[in-house]
């Protein structure tokens, strides 16, 4: 019964999609799906594609569930009717629209154009793909009230999105997010929306933009002197077909670098991402190409970037001359410590200044900034979250840097989203000044550690796909807090911080406290012998995540190989007392 009743739904969703208010296009993909591929048109019909905090995501191709002009006309139809409510005492509301290489970027960009003019909304719409954090710059150097960009990030090819930004630059977040989605789901249909396009509202936006947002960038170097000196450190970057193909170049040439690599079939813009399997520099076969040409040329530093240009993955040199893949932690690290350092050396620490992460992210960051008297602040996993603790304290205290595991960082507040031209940069920067005082990146890193302690961080994620997967995903959840573990790896955990219920609670002196940020699905267990456990399901895809950390001391970098090994050792055998191994 419930899957004649769930047919029946789809045929109804699919017949009205083959009526005249959609194109001609459109109407026969639908009939062949419907006459040929029965679990295709009930996967494309069986639900409306949801938008969510984050906006949109989801797979190409007909149908409600489905990123297509039609899905993204009333998302924005949405999206213009709460601007219109939110800033109905201004003489004109503006919104920035950019996308990045992905398959239909382009059309669904203008797609979101036109509906926009239609509202009586002006445009701002980027000439081509762009990068995301120059969508945020945009926001904000042009005064406009809201952003689109479409992207899926590093999705597979076959996915695009939709992301919603706010008049501050910063993805959209409470209460604009729920307000947001309660009026994209008010547009039932597709003749909702409003289709008449008014094309004298919308702007192009070019290279004079990013002529001033690149040099905007520039003026985060701290050494450009050592740039200088250091201007042919040999540098490979890849943009993975996606939207850094310019910009990057571009931003590291006006720090003082002239010695940029190139993988000429990656620098391609391609929504089919041939050459690698995932677009994604978290993974390490999506460097392989640029790994190949620095191994061959004697790079200093790797770098390559995701496809929408917000986050970057890096290799440096190790002490045995061999190239070496960074992960978030590390180049997070990296980025903070150098940032504090040029800033103490250059009298520019005053008290007020403060960084910012998330709570899965390293809490070595916390530790370089207590050593040099820099406030710092943890926030929930997303971006979207340190972009607002900025603006919270835009006038009061001063942004040095921020970052995130997940290869995303950002330095200076012009932009408020990660940043991979600013982190680009900037890594290169850190390399020529490690060059400079006769060290590599990897050195500075082991000097890192030796000061403050060895992190050591892992990650594990467990897939549990369709709804038992969800229930699955939601029962581990519920037992981690009904029954949570005395005990790791034969460890007494001695504090335990719910999220979701906003306490944390300490075990050895049985305290209870309140957690001063916003609820969430997420779990930390903390042992006694400062290993960090955090557990959160997943916001975007079906799996639950799994976040380790453990710390050794590194007393010379002799040492470094073998408490990596015990380290990973430790990580393994926590693993295995949770059942995930």
């Amino acid at each position: 019964m419930e899957n004649a009743s769930l047919l029946s739904g789809v045929k109804k969703a699919a017949e009205i999609w083959m009526s005249d208010a959609f194109d001609k296009d459109t109407r026969e993909k639908v009939r062949f799906l419907s006459e040929n591929d029965q679990n295709e048109l009930t996967e494309a019909f069986y639900k409306n594609l949801e938008f969510g905090t984050g906006g949109l995501r989801g797979i190409m191709g007909v149908g409600t569930n489905r990123m297509n002009i039609y899905t993204v006309s009333m998302a924005t139809q949405g999206l213009s009717n709460y601007l219109k409510k939110m800033f109905s005492g201004l003489s004109e509301i503006k919104v920035v629209v950019g996308h990045d290489c992905r398959n239909n970027s382009r059309i669904f960009a203008e797609a979101a154009a036109n509906v926009l003019s239609a509202n009586g909304i002006n445009v701002l719409l980027f000439e081509g793909l762009r990068p995301t954090p120059e969508i945020s710059f945009a926001i904000r150097y042009y005064s406009c009230q809201s952003g689109i960009i479409i992207t899926a990030s590093h999705n597979p090819k076959e996915y695009n999105g939709y992301k919603a930004y706010w008049d501050d630059g910063g993805q959209i977040i409470s209460p604009h997010d729920v307000n947001i989605i309660k009026e994209v789901t008010k547009i039932k249909s597709i003749k909702d929306v409003k289709s008449d396009p008014d094309k004298s509202r919308i702007k192009i936006l070019g290279q004079e933009t990013d002529d001033i947002y690149t040099d905007k960038v520039r003026e985060l170097s701290m050494n450009p002197e050592i740039n200088h000196r250091n201007r042919d450190l040999k540098i490979v970057y890849t943009p993975i077909h996606g939207t850094g193909v310019k910009l990057v170049p571009m931003a590291l040439e006006k720090f003082g670098f002239r010695n940029i690599f190139h993988i000429p079939e990656q620098d391609i813009t391609d929504g089919n991402f041939p050459t690698v399997k995932s677009p994604n520099p978290e993974e390490p076969a999506a460097l392989e190409l640029a790994l190949k040409k620095a191994n061959e040329i004697d790079a200093d530093l790797v770098m390559a970037t995701d496809p929408d240009g917000d986050r970057v993955g890096i290799a440096v040199k190790d002490h045995n001359g061999e190239l070496n893949l960074l992960n978030g932690n590390q180049v997070a690290s990296l980025l903070i410590y150098y940032l504090i350092q040029s800033f103490a050396s250059k009298g520019k620490l005053k008290g007020k200044e403060f960084i910012c992460k998330t709570i899965v992210t390293t809490d070595l960051l916390n530790d370089i900034a207590d050593e040099a008297g820099v406030l710092h602040y943890d926030v929930l996993t997303g971006f979207k979250y340190i972009a607002d603790i900025i603006k919270r304290n835009e006038g009061k205290l001063k942004f040095i840097a921020g970052g995130e595991e997940s290869y995303g960082y950002l330095a200076g507040d012009f932009v408020r989203d990660k940043d991979a031209v600013i982190s680009c940069s900037l890594i290169a920067e850190i390399t020529a000044w490690a060059k400079e005082n006769k060290k590599s990146l990897f050195d500075i890193l082991i000097d890192i550690y030796k000061t403050y302690g060895y992190y050591r961080e892992s990650l594990t994620s467990v897939v549990k796909k369709g709804k038992e997967g969800a229930e699955e995903i939601s029962k581990m959840m519920s037992d981690f807090r009904n029954d949570p573990p005395v005990t790791i790896n034969n460890v007494r955990v001695i504090k335990i911080i719910d999220y979701e219920s906003g306490i944390c609670s300490d075990l050895l002196n049985d305290k209870k406290s309140k957690v001063q940020l916003p609820q969430s699905n997420v779990l930390q267990f903390y042992l006694e012998d400062d290993s960090k456990i955090s557990v959160r399901p997943s916001g975007t895809e079906p799996k639950i995540k799994f976040y380790f950390s453990v710390k050794e001391k590194l007393l010379n970098k002799n040492e470094f190989q073998y408490l990596t090994k015990k380290m990973e050792d430790r990580v393994t055998l926590i693993k295995k007392d949770l059942g995930l191994i």
